[in-house]
């Protein structure tokens, strides 16, 4: 099958071949589209493919309909390859895995097929201007690339919309199926921007739930300073909890200033994090800088940010240049993919949002709308380190130091590390230091979670080349939970090579690790 839907050009590289069907939706259902070869049309839409190095282009022009998606269909039989590998929209919900074909699932940005040692993958480049997934049929694999603006159709216009670029590749002689997610991970995202150091340290979220304050996060960073490796400080990231309700430009009566909470941060020899929720927007706002009422947000009590306006964007960069101004060295920013769509990833199956809304700019996709605030948080961001959380994960790429990869580990219940945590680092360790430094989200140290799970939780974190965030409570800590983060910290502040899940073809949550060429078994139960 993939020797018939790729060729090798001299440089080696694999090449899709031109597509044997191309359809476009509108107002109505799926038409297909007249052509062959590199160009197909219909009326006056029309997708011609290019190459590009190692990828070929897809450019769509729409100068009149309201496209809402286009879908790419080679047929090919696909019936050898007996497991499938998808991504996520943008965090991961415990249910990643190599899983029996499917032709009703949808694999995000791509999708890795495998059979007797051998795996195929295709996918996007990284930064692409569409929603894309690709679909594994008997006969068939379809890419469809989607292009709403909101619930509704783009406006294209007169302009040309570069939706994406595919590329593929095969496994080579003795590469495992670790071995070629890895290596396809680095060839969709060409220039990764990544931590100049190991990033670990400390995050309140997990046994403070929001009920923080200056004093309290003085004393946490303070008794866990203690743990901090030479040459390398420790971060202490300060969650949701310091900010007034409505503004995040300003801190609410727990916390005195927040430039004095960052030189107390930076004194005990921690260097200060910040969360944030960039598409809050104030009460007081001017309706026509809110995004549109959909069902699944509570848009009265927590209205939201257009972020296809200008003026939002600008209101955006400055709080994020405001934390810089501040002396925070690392920004976490959160919410916006539910903010934009009043959905979480998990619930993006047959649509992304609720039908029938649109930006205030409707000539962007969703894509291009999202990519646009996430290049503005960069800017403004300068050096700072930034952590995307709930950010989709192949326009975060080459944008932000680190991503959530995972929904929420849990500070009060294993089950739920056990189904977040250990699942996303199982199918999504591929994408560390490919993408970017793939957080995992925190190690919950707390009375409420068995310490005999917790400490196994750490050790796969410490180890595994990925970014080390403990939510302790001091409280909690004793002789054994001290020594088992010294010894933690004293792992993760030091380059590693990626964890590899030595079981991961067989389940999804892997218990046999190959970390630091050690091989590590694990019981989750």
């Amino acid at each position: 099958m993939y020797s018939r839907i790729t060729f090798a050009n001299p440089a080696g590289d694999q090449l899709i071949n031109d597509p044997d069907e191309v359809w476009a939706i509108a107002d109505g259902d799926w038409i297909k589209l007249s052509g062959k070869g590199n160009t197909f049309s219909d009326k006056d839409i029309s997708v011609e493919i290019k190459s590009r190095g190692n990828a070929r282009g897809i450019y769509i022009q729409s100068p009149n309909a309201e496209l809402r998606g286009i879908r790419m269909v080679w047929k090919y039989q696909t019936q050898k390859y007996s497991k499938v590998l998808g991504d996520h929209w943008e965090r991961s919900y415990g249910d990643l895995g190599w899983k029996t074909p499917d032709a009703n699932t949808k694999n995000p940005w791509y999708a890795m097929l495998y059979h007797e040692k051998q795996t195929a993958g295709f996918g996007v480049k990284t930064g692409c201007n569409t929603i894309c997934w690709w679909g594994v049929k008997p006969d068939a694999i379809e890419l469809t690339l989607d292009t709403h603006s909101g619930g509704e159709g783009v406006k294209l216009g007169n302009r040309t919309l570069h939706a994406a670029d595919i590329i593929t590749t095969m496994s080579s002689p003795g590469e495992n199926a670790f071995a070629t997610t890895t290596r396809f991970c680095k060839m969709m995202c060409e220039k990764p921007r990544l931590p100049k150091q190991p990033i670990y340290g400390i995050n309140d979220w997990y046994f403070a739930y929001g009920n923080n304050s200056q004093k309290f996060i003085n004393e946490f960073t303070k008794a866990m300073a203690e743990f901090a490796v030479s040459g390398n400080k420790p971060w202490s990231v300060i969650d949701d909890g310091w900010e007034q309700v409505d503004d995040f430009a300003k801190h609410n009566d727990k916390f005195e200033d927040m430039a004095k909470m960052a030189g107390e941060i930076k004194g005990l020899g921690m260097r200060p994090g910040i969360w944030t929720r960039p598409l809050i927007a104030r009460l007081d706002t001017v309706k026509n800088r809110l995004a549109p009422t959909i069902k699944g947000r509570d848009d009265a009590k927590t209205p939201i940010l257009d972020p296809s306006v200008p003026e939002n964007i600008e209101q955006i960069k400055h709080n994020i240049s405001l934390y810089r101004q501040w002396g925070y060295e690392m920004v976490k920013h959160d919410f916006s993919s539910y903010d934009i769509f009043g959905r979480w990833g998990m619930q993006m199956t047959t649509e992304f949002t609720q039908p029938g809304w649109h930006f205030a700019d409707q000539s962007k996709t969703n894509a291009e709308i999202i990519l646009n605030m996430y290049k503005a948080i960069r800017e403004a961001a300068g050096s700072m380190y930034l952590i995307g959380c709930n950010t989709l994960s192949h326009l975060s790429a080459g944008l932000f130091e680190l991503n959530r990869i995972g929904d929420d580990t849990s500070g009060k219940e294993w089950e739920r590390t056990r189904k977040m945590g250990v699942n996303t680092m199982g199918f999504r360790m591929t994408q560390n230091n490919t993408f970017y430094a793939a957080d995992g989200d925190c190690v919950g140290v707390t009375k409420d979670v068995d310490w005999n799970k917790t400490k196994q939780w750490l050790q796969l974190v410490a180890q595994s080349g990925s970014p080390l965030f403990v939510s302790a409570d001091p409280s909690f800590l004793g002789a054994e939970q001290k020594a088992a983060i010294k010894q933690a910290f004293a792992e993760a502040a030091k380059p590693q090579p990626t964890g590899e899940p030595l079981d991961w073809l067989e389940t999804n949550q892997p218990a046999k690790w190959k970390l630091n060429g050690q091989i590590v078994t694990f019981d989750w139960s």
